[in-house]
């Protein structure tokens, strides 16, 4: 355990190099910790004897480890209130009744990468994960359906079907029928495969128009695929930052914003607020991720945010947490 005025050495440190990037000297908190330049030094030695700090091949002076900057996340840093401005920001959002849920949170998280110049990430359920509960059908026109999936999470996906032939609606209801009865149950992802090889043969056998229906809800439901559930915002801003610079480091990091299985290692089933800072996620070393898990009316994801391992965590959290609180009113 270190002591008091290890403590706000450290702290003083992580928030410096926090709002600057460059590493700081013991000269710089002299003044502020009210002790002799011999004795910060003596302190900041221990402290890098602690692994919580770290030197840096071009100062004299210390920067945060891994280690540093999760002891003051979890022992020293303190909940931050969110200002009115950033509140206002979102709150246009939350109010914008005319938004479904899924476009709110996309929207505010990309005002929150503005207002933090990090990199945002929505990750939604996927149509894999969802499993049809019902089918349902509207006729629209003397040709025309308007077919609706509703899924096991509350989730609905509409599409329209276009029927080749003039089709009696008892033949459209037995097939609807019929359908539900094989359907229910199935992932979205593999509607088509059991439309194909279990429901086609019973309506083969069972209507008399099976051919004009089965070809109409086949070609509606045939792109019924895990869709790409990753939305990123701000995926450049990290380039803005110091630490990303260098070409080589800047080209890598593009790189595995662009793997998309990789960024959905992100995804969170913790309620809380969760953060891991450089090799403690499993994208890349250099930077830190901070997220949460949402859900309303069977709607759930993760909801992160990505920034250097320099991040301002305290208000990162905060906003990620005013959004969650939002999403689920």
């Amino acid at each position: 355990m270190i002591t008091e005025r290890q403590t706000e050495l450290l702290k003083l440190i992580v928030e410096s190099y926090i709002k600057t990037a460059k590493p700081v000297g013991s000269k710089a908190i002299c003044e502020t910790m009210k002790c002799s330049s011999a004795t910060i030094r003596n302190e900041m030695a221990t402290l890098e004897d602690y692994g919580l700090l770290e030197k840096t091949h071009t100062s004299s002076g210390r920067i945060p480890s891994d280690k540093g900057y999760r002891y003051y996340v979890d022992n020293i840093m303190r909940p931050k209130e969110l200002t009115g401005e950033d509140m206002l920001k979102l709150q246009t959002i939350f109010k914008n009744n005319s938004l479904v849920l899924s476009d709110a949170i996309v929207k505010s998280m990309e005002i929150v990468s503005d207002l933090t110049n990090y990199t945002a990430v929505v990750l939604g359920t996927s149509s894999s994960d969802n499993k049809v509960a019902r089918v349902e059908v509207v006729p629209t026109s003397e040709n025309k359906l308007t077919a609706l999936v509703i899924t096991d999470k509350g989730h609905v996906e509409s599409r329209n079907v276009v029927l080749e032939e003039t089709v009696s609606l008892e033949e459209v209801r037995q097939t609807v029928e019929i359908i539900n009865k094989l359907i229910v149950g199935t992932p979205l992802s593999e509607v088509s495969k059991v439309l194909e090889f279990e429901i086609k043969p019973v309506i083969d056998k069972y209507v008399k128009q099976h051919e004009a229906l089965y070809n109409a809800f086949y070609n509606a439901f045939s792109d019924f695929a895990p869709k790409s559930d990753v939305k990123m915002r701000g995926t450049t801003k990290l380039l803005n930052e110091p630490e990303f610079h260098n070409v080589d480091k800047m080209k890598n990091l593009l790189s595995k914003f662009e793997d998309q299985d990789l960024i959905k290692n992100i995804k969170s089933e913790d309620d809380g607020i969760s953060i891991y800072i450089g090799s403690e996620n499993m994208i890349d070393d250099d930077i830190s991720v901070i997220k949460t898990y949402y859900t309303k009316d069977g709607v759930e994801g993760t909801i992160a945010l990505i920034g250097p391992k320099r991040m301002q965590y305290d208000r990162a959290g905060a906003l990620l947490n005013y959004i969650k609180e939002n999403i689920g009113r």
